[in-house]
């Protein structure tokens, strides 16, 4: 079976995260959507609907095509490997999936079908994702002992400890949502985590850390100070003491010592945010909304982000005041001024930094930068 994982063209509502990767390369609870699907249907090829300049990388085939707005799950999954020629699924008015040009509509009735519908879903679904995803992840597994010199709160079925992973002197609490810790994770002495959360296979969670579901922390991250309600993609750092609060962060972004981002306004009122999909500041009916940052972007020590700021792909970000709100891809932002990042230095930095890792910044996101920087 083949599956084509369609952006739905909603490609920029979720930039700048989806600059440098389709929708379902997102993600969220767990997994991104590509990841679910391979759980659910193994055997399935996955192919993807994203942009051009995308898909050298990220390439298409002829499957069933699917909307990667929507969290894959096991009722959906069945519901596509009976799907016909010729047949679509419909959830209300969005389109879920079809086998080919759709000559009959099947209106679903699920119940608790997740659909993410702006960039901001991504955090204000989290819960509900990551409960959904634990269930999906530890079925039929066994959990790993947690050692006695770790406090848990709440019940232990809802602590779920891939092996290879490390955790001592650390409280866990699941009173209110599950723990999934992965494989070879490190948890250090005096880190408190409260569910539901996951923490990705690799990832390392720094000593006294306060991290408050409900989070991802992406794998091979390395997370510390305080985190709430906030998703780490993949291999980002934030290393050191500051406030991180509904926050999005993409892959191999660094925040610097004591970088802070406000998730709240003075007034409590509604928040606004630049979005991509119109190219400007739109009105959103949310209290609480921090930073959105795209992959390869950096603070320096003692940065101030302000409420619902956006920043966009390999831009460095080096002021003592409040930078703006809205920072675009391959700036060098500072005080006084605010220039263009050269390509060849960011090309050159996002080697050196994935090198680090033992990853390699290949032809295709070298092409995906040049599209990027030039548009």
């Amino acid at each position: 079976m083949k599956l084509l994982l369609s952006d739905h063209q909603l490609h920029l509502r979720f930039a700048p995260l989806t600059l440098t990767r389709p929708l379902a390369e997102l993600r969220c609870g767990l997994f991104t959507n590509t990841e679910r699907w391979q759980l659910l249907l193994p055997n399935a090829q996955i192919g993807f609907e994203t942009e051009s300049y995308l898909s050298g990388k990220f390439p298409a085939n002829d499957g069933i095509w699917i909307n990667a707005q929507c969290i894959a799950n096991a009722e959906l999954a069945s519901m596509i490997t009976n799907l016909k020629v010729g047949e679509a699924i419909y959830h209300q008015d969005i389109l879920i999936a079809k086998n080919g040009e759709e000559n009959t509509s099947i209106q679903s009735d699920f119940v608790d079908l997740l659909v993410l519908e702006n960039r901001w879903d991504l955090y204000l679904k989290n819960d509900a994702i990551l409960r959904h995803d634990f269930k999906l992840a530890t079925k039929n597994s066994v959990s790993k002992e947690l050692s006695r010199t770790n406090l848990l709160i709440g019940p232990a079925q809802d602590l779920f400890i891939e092996e290879g992973a490390c955790i001592e002197g650390a409280t866990l609490n699941t009173t209110h949502g599950p723990i999934y810790i992965g494989k070879n994770v490190e948890i250090m002495e005096g880190s408190m985590l409260r569910g539901p959360l996951a923490v990705m296979d690799g990832a390392v969670v720094k000593m006294g850390a306060k991290i408050y579901g409900a989070t991802t922390i992406g794998p091979e991250c390395r997370i510390g100070g305080e985190v709430s309600n906030s998703i780490f993609q993949s291999y980002s750092n934030k290393g050191h003491d500051g406030f991180m609060g509904n926050a999005l962060i993409g892959e191999w972004c660094n925040l610097g010592a004591d970088t802070n981002c406000s998730n709240l306004k003075n007034n409590y009122g509604k928040v606004s945010t630049y979005s991509y999909e119109q190219q400007r500041q739109v009105a959103t009916n949310e209290t609480f909304m921090g930073l959105t940052m795209g992959d390869h972007s950096k603070s320096a020590i003692n940065v101030q982000f302000n409420t619902a700021s956006v920043v966009g792909v390999s831009s460095n970000i080096f002021c003592s005041q409040f930078p703006d709100k809205f920072i675009a891809s391959f700036q060098w932002h500072a005080d006084e001024q605010t220039e263009i990042y050269r390509l060849d230095k960011a090309i050159e930095a996002a080697t050196a930094m994935m090198a680090r890792r033992k990853q390699e910044f290949s032809q295709h996101d070298i092409e995906i930068f040049k599209f990027l920087a030039k548009n």
